[in-house]
């Protein structure tokens, strides 16, 4: 009875974000190794692993073509037990680079961890500073091959940055992740407050929220030591989507390689390895499969994670014969 009725909760909660969906505006950056950087979009994740976990990961889209988006990603995220009751903590630090545009981006996140029937869920708050900046170069009538009477110089337009400009804003997000051995759930928004960024009195702009959807199941299969995790991550502005649907291959929990897909962008390959105990390494490959792909341009991705399993630590513990 209750996976029946977890089931019609799930997609319930399918059916409220497809309603809501239509063309997906990147705003935020994306990545295709999302399921290793739940944090990114989701506080609630924060400290579900029951682990001390760090992640740094550098994604290079559409490489090669001018002004395209570079994201630094560093991470890291524990279990805690503040005053006996479960929680996590979490930090991120994000640098993303888009044409003229500079966003540095620094939250901290915390998840209170409680029991329910389906699993553990997080509920999850981040907040922290954006800093929103912008450097352009423009070329003048003669460089772009425009005459003086159909060229426009940028500063005749005071909605326009001149020069280098930045401003800073509070950022909130809020999440909630459920998760099981053998499954997670997780519903979160990312620029709760959609704060307003300011450079002149005419030149502004605002975050817009985001919301995401994420889920993913872990399938055994005939060969115990191979594991099937399908996932996938809805993102939504509300005014545009994207579907990202991934399926990897785990072997003997070391080592995993799939494919994933994202609608009208790119096809992936995803591949990785465990290489100490802890410490695992992956990275994908984009095939563009929009109109810029045309021109041959591929996107990038690699991270570096490694984990302190603090339940494993626990058992491990030396203890001397004289308290046995």
């Amino acid at each position: 009875m209750r996976l029946k009725w977890t089931k019609k909760i799930i997609s319930f909660l399918f059916l409220v974000f497809i309603l809501n969906l239509a063309s997906y505006g990147q705003q935020d950056p994306q990545y295709t190794n999302y399921m290793y950087y739940k944090l990114g979009v989701n506080p609630g994740y924060a400290g579900a692993e029951n682990a001390i976990s760090g992640l740094l990961m550098n994604r290079y889209q559409w490489e090669g073509f001018k002004g395209a988006p570079k994201t630094l990603v560093f991470s890291m995220d524990a279990a805690i037990k503040p005053f006996g009751s479960e929680g996590g903590i979490g930090l991120n630090i994000i640098s993303d680079q888009l044409g003229f545009e500079k966003n540095t981006t620094v939250n901290l996140n915390y998840a209170y961890k409680t029991s329910v029937n389906f699993g553990e869920l997080g509920i999850g708050l981040s907040m922290g500073l954006i800093n929103k900046g912008y450097n352009g170069e423009w070329s003048t009538g003669d460089n772009i091959g425009l005459s003086e009477s159909i060229y426009t110089d940028p500063s005749s337009d005071p909605a326009i940055p001149q020069g280098e400009v930045s401003q800073m804003a509070v950022d909130v997000g809020f999440g909630l992740y459920l998760s099981t051995n053998n499954y997670f759930l997780g519903a979160s928004v990312t620029h709760l407050n959609q704060a307003a960024i300011e450079f002149s009195d005419l030149a502004s702009t605002y975050l817009t929220r985001h919301y995401y959807l994420m889920g993913g199941y872990n399938i055994k299969l005939a060969d115990p030591l191979f594991e099937l995790q399908p996932t996938a991550l809805i993102k939504t502005d509300l005014a545009g989507w994207q579907v990202d649907v991934t399926g990897r291959i785990v072997y003997d929990d070391k080592f995993w390689g799939g494919i994933s897909y994202r609608l009208d962008d790119a096809v992936s390959l995803l591949m990785g390895l465990e290489m100490l105990n802890g410490l695992k390494v992956g990275y994908s490959f984009d095939l563009v499969t929009s109109a810029i792909g045309y021109y041959g341009f591929a996107s990038h991705e690699i991270f570096v994670t490694y984990s302190i399993d603090l339940e494993k630590n626990r058992s491990q513990k030396y203890k001397s014969v004289r308290f046995l």
